[in-house]
């Protein structure tokens, strides 16, 4: 196990851990949370060897093997097969050295090659190829030169490697912030079946929820231990705050305001799959408000002044970029779309698939390469990019930023909006060049919705932001009165802000009617489509047309049916095991979701019911994701069974 006893560390003059002490059983899958800057990096760098404690001590098993992610790979000119299969530094090691030794010295020869079949050097390079195949490298990118890659997916080439070395200690540092959804729940199913201790810092709390059990948190110096998951460890610290009497005032205030906003919601609200969705993350929200108003996060985006409707029209729009040359690239053809006022909508696909292309056309960063782009007049656009950060002068303060966009409003109106990004007393004053992130990612935000617009257009606005901003975005985003297009990997984020979907793929954009269990769905099925359509093509190029027997075939294909109905049987079993439990788990669901969608559930009154609904509902959950997960092996060994 991992023990730490009086263990304290220290980043400059800031103390972040103060004579703490902690456990880490082995085989546990420990998430490690708190705010920006709050040390959780500095922690992984302290279990590496990287640095030393202040004081007190971390205890690690003397034999275990550490994985990580590396940060800087950018120079690697290997194939990107052969850079995934160099994390496992054991084997490596045993063919460099079997390369280097002479063919007289057969007694070592032996010993080596024992070594390297029980390294697995055989299976290598196909699971380095499974690896990437998860993380969404195509087949024909396995060869390709590292350097080759974007940073985005070069970071997935460094997790790959990562998840590649035999480790009894897995260090995972945002390893979802490169990812699209479908890598994302590869990645949970791989963790799920890992044998070693993982921990994890994210941001990402869905992500954070499926695969942590145990939560270390950062607090005032400490780290305290919760059990459970991610929603686990909000409910237990929320009543925790509770009981401190912290805020009570406050918070009756938040629950009033957002009880409010739940039913302004439910009146409207149409599509009733995603509406059901939205009020359980809503209604989440404010029973969490005691956690955001701790938090010194509080954002507020000024309503628009005014609503055009539509506020925008892309008329059979093709859009993408040119060439050195002066060609067009197109990346999507044919797009025809309408953003009204208050429209909600969370923009899907895959990385590469032009989610960002489309936001750019919307917010004129790229010009139409054929169509019409049409803008209501009082169109007043606030735009968050994934390079926003980039723009930002760091040599200047968040107040000189402010200033710059409002020089004829008091210092003090200014003070306060900025105090509700998180920037009071001395860091509004402080430079922007040593802010972290998410900080940085903070006042960015802060400057874009200081214009008041009408239609935010958001590209990853939560990648640097840790959790209490993102919850505190996600309410903000909630109550905002204009139009939202979010494009995000946050499921939460998604859930708690859009009412509808766009999913970009194939060069083209279409309405998704469904939320994102359907959507994941929807990745599977393409998925699958996609391995029958490869399957197919390879059975086409290797077809003969001899003359065949007839009568032989069919007895051979009977026989076939037979054995493949034999293997078949006890899978379907399962299947409907798993799916009679998936139902039965579905319906105490809704049945509680009704539960935690009526105001009344909220009364002091019924606090205790209300903690052990919560719990149920958080317990059930986990299992109904767990079901599903089972149901889609069973799905797969089903295919690959009807496919050999």
């Amino acid at each position: 196990m991992i023990r730490a006893t009086g263990l304290t560390l220290r980043r400059g003059a800031k103390v972040l851990l103060d004579n703490t002490d902690f456990v880490i059983n082995p085989g546990e899958r420990v998430g490690i949370v708190g705010k920006n800057g709050a040390g959780k990096s500095t922690l992984f760098s302290l279990l590496q060897g990287k640095l030393d404690a202040d004081a007190g001590t971390v205890l690690l098993p003397s034999g275990w093997r550490i994985a990580s992610v590396e940060q800087e790979i950018s120079h690697n000119s290997n194939p990107a097969r052969e850079f995934v299969m160099d994390g496992d530094v054991h084997l490596r090691a045993i063919q460099a050295e079997r390369a280097g030794t002479p063919d007289s010295d057969g007694h070592r020869i032996a010993e080596l090659e024992s070594a390297l079949v029980e390294a697995g050097a055989w299976s290598a390079p196909s699971r380095a190829e499974q690896l990437l195949a998860g993380l969404g490298f195509a087949p024909d990118q396995w060869l390709s030169p590292v350097n080759s890659f974007s940073g985005g997916w070069q970071m997935r080439l460094a997790l790959a490697r990562a998840l590649m070395a035999p480790s009894d200690l897995l260090l995972l540092d945002e390893p979802t912030n490169h990812l699209d959804l479908d890598a994302m729940l590869w990645l949970e199913r791989w963790l799920g079946a890992y044998e070693g201790t993982v921990l994890l810092i994210s941001h990402d709390t869905e992500f954070l929820d499926a695969v942590a059990r145990t939560i270390l948190h950062f607090d005032q110096g400490k780290l305290i231990r919760y059990k459970g998951g991610y929603e686990d460890f909000l409910t237990q610290r929320a009543e925790r705050i509770r009981l401190a009497h912290l805020a009570i005032d406050r918070q009756s205030r938040e629950t009033a305001r957002l009880q409010s906003f739940i039913d302004r919601f439910k009146a409207k609200a149409t599509k009733a799959k995603q509406a059901q969705s939205r009020v359980k993350a809503l209604a989440r929200m404010e029973v969490l408000a005691p956690l955001q108003r701790e938090s010194g996060i509080d954002i507020r985006i000024p309503p628009p002044t005014s609503m055009p409707d539509p506020l925008l029209v892309l008329d059979k729009v093709s859009t993408g970029y040119t060439d050195a040359n002066g060609a067009a690239r197109p990346i999507l053809r044919d797009v025809q779309l309408i953003v009204r006022g208050g429209d909600r909508i969370g923009v899907l696909g895959v990385n590469g698939a032009g989610k960002s292309t489309l936001i750019k056309t919307l917010a004129e960063e790229l010009p139409v390469l054929a169509g019409e782009r049409r803008a209501s007049k009082g169109l007043e656009i606030g735009y968050f990019a994934q390079h926003q950060l980039d723009m930002l002068d760091l040599e200047s303060t968040p107040l000189q930023h402010l200033m710059r966009l409002a020089p004829q409003t008091r210092e003090q109106e200014l003070r306060n909006y900025l105090g509700g990004f998180g920037f009071s007393g001395d860091t509004v004053n402080s430079k922007v060049a040593p802010m972290s992130g998410g900080e940085k990612a903070r006042l960015a935000l802060s400057l874009i919705v200081w214009q008041k617009p009408n239609l935010l257009l958001l590209d990853e606005p939560s990648n640097h932001l840790d959790v209490d901003t993102r919850e505190a975005l996600a309410t903000a985003l909630a109550e905002f009165a204009g139009s939202v297009l979010l494009v995000s990997h946050d499921r939460h984020l998604l859930r708690t802000t859009v009412d509808n979907f766009w999913i970009v793929a194939d060069g083209q954009v279409q309405e998704f009617d469904g939320d994102l269990e359907d959507y994941r769905d929807w990745l599977t099925a393409r998925a699958a489509s996609a391995r029958a359509e490869a399957r197919n093509e390879a059975q086409g190029e290797n077809a003969e047309t001899p003359s065949v027997d007839r009568k032989a075939q069919r007895r051979h294909e009977a026989e076939e049916r037979q054995r493949i109905a034999l293997l078949r049987k006890p899978l379907d079993g399962k299947l409907k095991k798993v799916e009679a439990d998936m139902e039965a788990a579905s319906r105490r669901l809704k049945e509680l979701d009704a539960l935690i969608a009526d105001p009344e559930f909220y009364s002091d009154a019924r606090r205790d019911e209300r903690l052990k609904v919560l719990a149920e509902h958080g317990e059930l959950g986990k299992k109904h994701g767990m079901l599903e997960e089972h149901w889609l092996e069973l799905q797969e060994e089903l295919e690959a069974l009807a496919a050999s």
